[in-house]
């Protein structure tokens, strides 16, 4: 007689359930791993997407104030803002929100005392199309300002530049010839500036040896804490574009060894000194 033939014994059942079990851990290990990659190469993407130029401003200034014609992306980028300038060179900090001079300064700036004919190198602290621009006379001396607007919705101001490269002394060529007023002019088309690309390469008043720039970052995606205030509100009512979005760029806006140079620093204001609407 034939034996009959046994089915699988335990054993048997067991590697095979063993052997689908690592095929099964070895597929999921292989898909988890791609998506990962994909996950990791797509955040790379959209941090590399947001330092190279966007395809146009999608910020528009309008009789409200600043306005998004379309989603704004996030502001993903952290720190969010690179030192506009050496701050291992730098004197003092003029700090934003304050009073200086006579005048409310929602922007602050810094001081380079010890650079020889004003030279300091201004750079974009964050890349963006540059909207508005003007000149003026301080003192006997033709100053500049820039603003430029980041399609998140932060625009920056440097004002008190001095010496332009060729490509913003082009533009600022074609503004009419400066007076005393500071007023500003809508740069069209707008111009895309890199982070880092130069702004100024001397800054301040020469004769005076006032060796300093204005330096304001402005966030519209939301109004600021300051302006929650009905007292601030009715001081500021005039100037809300700007008085109502400052920031206090010396934190959590810069990388932490910037910010813990700065707090370093002493003010440049006497008056005022470190007192800040902005900075609390």
């Amino acid at each position: 007689m034939k034996r009959q033939q046994k089915g699988f014994g335990i054993v048997e059942v067991l590697i095979i359930i063993l052997v689908v079990a690592i095929i099964g851990f070895l597929g999921w290990k292989f898909i988890f791993s791609s998506k990962e990659n994909t996950d990791k190469q797509g955040s790379m993407g959209r941090e590399q997407a947001q330092q190279t130029e966007p395809d146009r401003l999608i910020w528009q200034q309008t009789a409200t104030g600043w306005q998004a014609t379309e989603p704004a992306p996030e502001c993903k980028l952290q720190p969010m803002l690179q030192p506009p300038a050496d701050l291992a060179k730098a004197t003092s900090v003029l700090y934003p929100g304050q009073t200086r001079g006579g005048n409310y300064k929602p922007h602050g700036g810094l001081r380079f005392d010890n650079s020889p004919d004003n030279t300091v190198t201004v750079t974009a602290p964050i890349h963006g199309y540059l909207v508005r621009g003007g000149s003026y006379i301080a003192e006997g001396e033709v100053q500049y300002t820039f603003d430029a607007m980041n399609n998140c919705g932060v625009m920056y101001r440097v004002g008190h530049l001095r010496e332009l490269p060729d490509n913003l002394q082009k533009i600022a060529d074609t503004w009419p010839a400066p007076t005393s007023n500071s007023a500003t002019h809508s740069i069209n088309p707008v111009v895309f500036i890199k982070q880092g690309e130069t702004l100024a390469t001397k800054i301040g008043i020469l004769q005076t040896k006032n060796t300093f720039f204005d330096w304001g970052v402005y966030d519209y995606r939301q109004e600021n804490e300051a302006s929650k205030s009905p007292a601030y509100q009715s001081a500021h009512a005039q100037e809300k574009e700007l008085s109502w979005h400052a920031v206090c760029w010396l934190r959590g806006w810069l990388p932490v060894n910037s910010e813990a140079t700065l707090a370093r620093l002493p003010a440049g204001d006497p008056t005022s000194g470190k007192s800040s609407d902005y900075c609390r």
